[in-house]
């Protein structure tokens, strides 16, 4: 007997669990921390609402089941399930959004808000766009009618994630998200297997407000520049949420979304050769955005790899 049962009209954005602990680590991920509907999740397995009951059942997964965190763990990132858009705005310039580039950060004030980070959701380079998260504009390879395989985020230790792609032109990027108790630390790796030096190589990091409540208002009055650091203000006044990159590019943001930006940029890089960028993700309890941001900067995050 097949674990899963197959659901006719799956979602066409649907990801199938692999196996029953799969289904297990998917289900907790949306129904625990996300709080997905049956309806969303169907749009993230491609489910049908009877095989979603059932192993909600035999997984004893409710609301009421989720473990208590503890109070000196690390800040929450888990892989972005998709089955929820993690766009308010502008849908249209991100269809059929891939989850291997997307996690979520939960804010230590509330288990319930997020914000999804997509890293990267865009590389050019001298070649082009070379890599889109989503389906959008053209890039070189849909361009050639070739298709990218689906990857997923490995699950390390110590609540690590990566996630390795090799392009089909010799390419590869690499992501590494680390949690910590005061931040996320991010690195993100190309490494040019191609027989030309790579130059232009820009990358577009997004981080969406979507599902952090009181953050995701559709406008840029809430938000500061102060690059490489990009910060959003609660509706209050009184929290944040902070990202940056080094070496940032473009502090920028976009309020249909709502998002963040501190797009990075890689040196030109030879055939062989390795860059790397660094970046930080981090919430704030408090007024005092500039003293935050001198202390954050005071850490020495941009010249050390997580």
């Amino acid at each position: 007997m097949p674990i899963i049962a197959e659901a006719e009209d799956s979602p066409a954005n649907s990801r199938k669990p692999a196996s029953d602990a799969d289904l297990k680590y998917w289900l907790e991920n949306m129904v625990w921390h996300h709080r997905f509907s049956t309806a969303e999740v169907r749009e993230a397995t491609g489910l049908t609402e009877l095989e979603i009951a059932a192993a909600l059942r035999k997984f004893d997964i409710r609301p009421e089941t989720k473990p208590q965190r503890k109070p000196d763990a690390p800040l929450l990132v888990l892989p972005y399930p998709g089955g929820r858009h993690p766009r308010i705005g502008f849908l249209d310039g991100a269809v059929d959004p891939q989850r291997e580039t997307k996690f979520s950060v939960f804010a230590p004030w509330d288990d319930k808000s997020y914000v999804v980070a997509d890293i990267p959701e865009a590389l050019w380079s001298n070649l082009g766009l070379t890599y889109l998260a989503h389906t959008h504009v053209p890039t070189i390879w849909t361009k050639q009618k070739t298709e990218l395989e689906r990857l997923e985020w490995t699950r390390k230790p110590g609540e690590v994630l990566e996630c390795r792609r090799k392009l089909p032109n010799g390419i590869v990027f690499e992501a590494r998200i680390v949690p910590r108790r005061d931040a996320v630390r991010m690195e993100l790796q190309l490494t040019n297997g191609t027989d030309e030096t790579l130059s232009d190589l820009r990358v577009q990091n997004c981080v969406m407000l979507k599902g952090a409540d009181g953050f995701n208002q559709q406008t840029n009055d809430n938000k500061r520049f102060a690059k490489p650091y990009v910060a959003v203000h609660s509706a209050e006044g009184n929290r944040w949420i902070i990202t940056a990159w080094s070496p940032c590019d473009r502090p920028w943001a976009n309020p249909p979304c709502p998002c963040l930006h501190s797009d990075p940029k890689f040196p030109d890089c030879p055939p062989g050769k390795t860059e790397r960028l660094q970046g930080w993700l981090s919430f704030y309890d408090g007024t005092e955005i500039q003293t935050e941001l001198d202390r954050i900067e005071a850490t020495g995050w941009q010249k050390e790899r997580p």
